[in-house]
């Protein structure tokens, strides 16, 4: 990608700086200067400090960890831009959260990605870019345009690189997953399988039913966001059970809550590799079975792309 000609700004919250400076890296452009800071009783304030008027810019920020603050930073962030009279302002969340309550689930329950979105719509941001949205439809449930990116490239690239893709087997690890894992089971032209989890009577343990054979296969677990690790790791017992030489996982969204990691790192699961979208935290950087790849290339050529109004679909041909 070359250099911008100055009409881009990336301004990044505090939820990953890193991959901000790696995008502004990509792109061959710094970070805009911003002062993003808490008041003693925990209200943001924000400040940017060089011009933006006239402006296309970026906001770097994943709605991860503590979720409600950096929500708000986004749109703190968004108004002051909105103040500042930049000429468009796009939302990268390379992350975002709340995309899990994207439906009622039961009665007197909220649609809270809806919600979220309302929010940053309001808050006056024109465009949003996002990767592996939890649900694809929560791209309607914005009145702006939203380009839902996919980690896919970069894994499929990755799992090519170290895997004889001969004896692969691609797995969902429940039913909801197919579609993800079809895609890239797909692209590698490898098997696919799925994990059936069911509950046969109230107060009993799941049983794990694995779909397709992966005896003597080395498999690959795919999903969009690894938050508890439970079903992930129950995922892998089932699949060695039904003879599976190996287990690895690539999930785009490590959140890993709680004890997540240091059930990654007793399971049996070979490998979890995970994205950037969320910054990684000390242990997940240090466990002994789990591997970060980055898609600051990837959000800076959908940046890129988007400030020059060329396709950022075709990044997915």
């Amino acid at each position: 990608m070359s250099s911008n000609n100055g009409s881009i700004k990336i301004v990044s919250g505090n939820a990953n700086r890193p991959l901000a400076e790696a995008i502004g890296a990509y792109l061959q452009t710094s970070l805009t200067k911003a002062v993003v800071r808490r008041f003693a009783d925990m209200e943001i304030f924000v400040e940017i400090q060089e011009n933006v008027r006239g402006k296309d810019v970026f906001i770097l920020q994943s709605t991860s960890f503590p979720t409600n603050d950096h929500l708000m930073e986004l749109l703190i962030i968004t108004d002051a831009l909105r103040r500042s009279s930049a000429r468009r302002i796009t939302a990268v969340l390379p992350y975002f959260g709340y995309a899990r309550q994207d439906r009622r689930s039961s009665g007197r329950t909220p649609i809270s990605a809806k919600l979220v979105s309302n929010l940053i719509t309001h808050a006056g941001a024109d465009r949003v870019l996002t990767v592996d949205l939890h649900a694809g439809q929560i791209q309607g449930f914005f009145d702006i345009p939203t380009d839902n990116l996919f980690a896919a490239p970069v894994m499929v690239a990755d799992i090519k690189s170290r895997f004889d893709l001969s004896n692969l087997t691609v797995v969902s690890p429940d039913v909801g997953g197919v579609v993800r894992a079809r895609a890239l089971a797909k692209r590698i032209d490898a098997q696919l399988a799925i994990v059936d989890k069911r509950r046969e009577r109230p107060g009993e343990s799941e049983v794990m039913n694995v779909i397709g054979d992966v005896e003597g296969k080395r498999c690959i677990l795919v999903d969009d966001i690894i938050d508890s690790g439970g079903t992930l790791v129950n995922a892998a017992d089932a699949l060695l059970a039904r003879g599976a030489t190996e287990v690895h996982a690539y999930i785009t969204h490590g959140v890993l809550s709680g004890g997540a990691v240091s059930r990654v790192t007793a399971s049996n699961l070979k490998e979890l590799v995970i994205t950037d979208s969320i910054q990684p935290t000390e242990a997940v950087r240090v466990a002994r079975n789990i591997r970060v790849v980055s898609i600051a290339s990837l959000l800076a050529e959908a940046i890129g792309r988007t400030a020059h109004e060329e396709s950022v679909s075709s990044l997915f041909d």
